[in-house]
């Protein structure tokens, strides 16, 4: 009698992400670093030498509605972690140098923004630099480049690209639901500690989702699946 066939059984969400993770773990959180670090570098030279005439950016009727609130700091700095969340997750070294051409395209088109066009919020009404840490931001990150914001920009390419990864995994739908939650309370937390205004954060929701949502088709395995789908669908018709 012939041995019965082994079945494999599906590798578990937890065992997917587990393996997402070790795999080109120091290469992702340095290059994650470096990146960063090369951004800022251009982000202040832009903040501190504009080319052109600043524009003040308009207040909306909702940003009067939003009151300062400073317990939300951490939720505005938490955006350096949640950035490193979705690369850190990509599967192989194509994936991953991918998604680093597509955040990069998406800095450097915001940086180029803030050059052509500098901006900055208007003087705010209150003295926050009491308030623990906001002397610090307010030093470093100071009212210019202001539109688009690159921190609600950066949120919402992070979160659609988080969303796919676990999406993939076939994660629970509470892990999705905290991504966009954590995406939702990083750019509240930039109208909330009054470092951009909404219309800010609405262009930089707009200039992320430009990055975003081409990402996920353009990219190894998405182009590998397209292609795929289309093969199908010639030899369906013959």
């Amino acid at each position: 009698m012939a041995p019965l066939p082994r079945t494999h059984s599906p590798q578990t969400w937890t065992a997917d992400i587990g393996a997402r993770i070790r795999r080109l773990f120091w290469l992702k959180a340095i290059g994650t670093t470096i990146f960063t670090w090369l951004f800022f570098i251009g982000y202040f030279h832009m903040l501190r030498n504009p080319a052109y005439p600043v524009v003040v950016m308009p207040l909306t009727a909702l940003d009067h509605l939003i009151p300062f609130q400073p317990y939300t700091l951490g939720a505005y700095l938490s955006l350096w972690f949640y950035v490193g969340i979705a690369p850190g997750l990509q599967p192989n070294f194509r994936e991953l140098v991918v998604y680093g051409l597509w955040i990069g395209a998406l800095c450097l088109t915001g940086l180029g923004l803030f050059y052509f066009w500098p901006t900055q919020i208007p003087p705010l009404a209150i003295d926050v630099s009491g308030y623990p840490g906001f002397a610090m931001l307010q030093g470093v990150d100071a009212a210019g480049n202001a539109c688009p914001s690159m921190h609600v920009a950066v949120a919402i390419f992070t979160a659609i690209r988080l969303d796919h990864v676990l999406r993939e995994a076939r994660t629970p739908v509470f892990l999705r639901l905290a991504n966009w939650l954590w995406f939702a309370a990083i750019a509240y937390s930039t109208l909330a500690v009054k470092q951009h205004v909404v219309l800010d954060a609405l262009a930089g929701a707009l200039l992320g989702m430009a990055f975003a949502l081409p990402s996920l088709r353009w990219r190894p395995e998405g182009m590998r699946r397209s292609n795929t789908l289309v093969g199908a669908d010639i030899i369906g018709h013959h």
